[in-house]
């Protein structure tokens, strides 16, 4: 069957389609994307405002037309950390769900670390051992361990790239203290969590998911996409501590022309670099391997996990 799953998250609204059934991989056939930053449009009080609305309002009615223009006979829809946090998230949804039919499914935190971690498992699978994942998002920090395909421990937190951008670095470039006020936050979150994992043990495979691991990978040595999904893309904690003092100095225009960085994502390249460093830092990674799979791969899996084989 062909499935579309629909991702209104904090930095783009994503409609990915796939043709899919159990026991198979899905395979993309079609994607759909808006960027919306979500995440950056919260008011003082946390509200989404009546242009965001609109805006998300129009985008999901699109990505709705898309998904029937290409066949889907489904829509697996859901919302991450912006829809979520925000202070009018039922007023959004009653909107979205009055003028498009679409029902958002928000997804808890821990919702978002368990199936990114589920796609990660399916991904490299069994023989990779037990797994620690990471998945930067635009709202969030996921961070998920385990050796099943369901995880021993998960956690997010507030240390997404777009907010901690909006939040926390307002220059262009940043002033080189709030760089260091954003650096030691990020870290102090991260250190809460350490102890919540590191009693399971040492992981055999460290791996990260999302647009900002990818895009840092890339600008560190990596293939680049259009190389193919198959092809193994890693990512150093030294190559990634060399780079975090050079985007701290660089303007939005000019980290857009390093390799594989989009001028959607520019902009909170360093926010994101801040987290990874931070997170590789204190729980130990000297090196980790990008999954191509990541939240809406996993939600599609779970999907199918449901279905009747027959």
């Amino acid at each position: 069957m062909r499935l579309g799953v629909l991702d209104v998250g904090s930095n783009t609204v994503h409609l990915l389609v796939v043709d899919a059934h159990p026991g198979a991989r899905p395979l993309p056939a079609h994607s759909h994307k808006a960027e919306l930053r979500l995440a950056e449009l919260l008011d003082a009080d946390g509200a989404i405002g009546a242009e965001g609305i609109d805006r998300l309002v129009a985008t999901v009615a699109d990505a709705l037309q898309a998904a029937e223009d290409k066949g889907c006979e489904d829509v697996l829809p859901f919302a991450t950390s912006a829809v979520r946090e925000a202070s009018n998230a039922d007023e959004v949804l009653a909107r979205v769900r009055r003028e498009t039919g679409v029902d958002l499914q928000v997804l808890s935190g821990d919702d978002e670390a368990r199936l990114t971690f589920l796609a990660a498992r399916r991904w490299f699978g069994w023989s990779a051992g037990k797994l620690l994942v990471l998945d930067i998002g635009g709202g969030s920090l996921e961070i998920a361990y385990g050796i099943d395909e369901e995880p021993d421990a998960v956690v997010s937190l507030p240390l997404g790239a777009g907010r901690l951008t909006a939040g926390w670095l307002p220059g262009d470039p940043p002033d080189a203290q709030d760089v260091k006020a954003l650096r030691r936050h990020v870290r102090a979150q991260i250190a809460r969590t350490v102890g919540e994992f590191s009693r399971f043990g040492t992981p055999d495979h460290v791996v990260a998911t999302s647009k900002t691991f990818k895009q840092l990978a890339r600008i560190a040595g990596a293939a680049r996409s259009g190389e193919g999904l198959y092809v193994q893309r890693d990512l150093g904690r030294k190559s990634l501590e060399e780079w975090v003092p050079k985007l701290a100095t660089m303007p939005a225009v000019q980290r857009a022309a390093l390799p594989g960085v989009s001028d959607a994502r520019a902009a909170q390249l360093l926010a994101g670099a801040l987290v990874a460093e931070g997170a590789m830092d204190l729980f130990g990674v000297d090196e980790l391997e990008i999954c191509p799979w990541a939240l809406r791969e996993g939600v599609i899996l779970r999907r199918l996990d449901h279905m009747p084989t027959t």
